[in-house]
Order: structure tokens, then sequence, then C-alpha cells
């Protein structure tokens, strides 16, 4: 049977552009975050996501220097569909939708090393 987790992340990135000098600049994390924006209540959750699983999700990107939202599945209405643990999206994804129960809601903050490090994902992700 086919299960769906949605879930929000972000992605943080380290551009180029990045001013580090800016003692103001909100400086980027560098290890996962993660968020629960909608946990299931207490005795819901059957089954908690694991390695090797394979998962249906929703998502929303966005970069973190500046917020622009670089991919979602949301318009194309359907959800991205992988199995966890085995390498097959970022290592943000996979350490940071463990555990996860289906219909909770998590928010990650994915360090650049943990997605697509200093080489990015050109032209949309720096």
């Amino acid at each position: 049977m086919r299960q769906i987790v949605t879930f929000l992340w972000f992605l943080t990135i380290i551009c180029s552009t990045f001013n580090i000098r800016d003692v103001n600049a909100k400086e980027p994390p560098a290890t996962l975050q993660i968020g629960i924006k909608y946990r299931i209540p207490e005795g819901s959750c059957y089954k908690m996501t694991k390695d090797g699983d394979s998962i249906s999700v929703h998502y929303t990107g966005f970069l973190f220097e500046d917020g622009k939202e670089f991919d979602s599945s949301l318009p194309r209405g359907e959800p991205f569909t992988f199995t966890l643990g085995v390498g097959q999206v970022i290592k943000g994804w996979d350490q940071g939708l463990r555990g996860m129960c289906i219909g909770e809601k998590r928010k990650l903050i994915i360090p650049s090393h943990l997605a697509y490090g200093t080489r990015g994902s050109p032209p949309v992700i720096p």
C-alpha cells in the first residue's frame, strides 16, 4: 500500500554572494535542523518511517540566503516517491525524514554539506 507523508523542507545553501562580514546576516546552520510543523496525535502513529521504506512526500524547497523558492511538488500535483536511507535523495532528506508518521509535516533546514555541497545544482541552486 502506498503511504503519503507530507512535509515542508528548507534547503540551506551557502552562496558565493553570502556576505560573511555583515554582522546582522543570519548564519546558515552547520547541522541539520528538524522542526515538527504538524505532529500526529499520540497513539495515532502506527508506523514510523525507517530506512528501506518507500515514501511519498510533497515538498517545497527554498534557498536559505534569500528565501527564494526553487522547487515544489505541489504545482505538479504528484508527490515525490523514493526509498528512504539508500542515497536516492540528498543526505538531509534521508536523515530528516526518518521517524515520521503518515500525515506529519516537518520543516528541514539542511546545511550545504548534507545537500548539494559547494557545487550546488546550477542554475537554480547556487
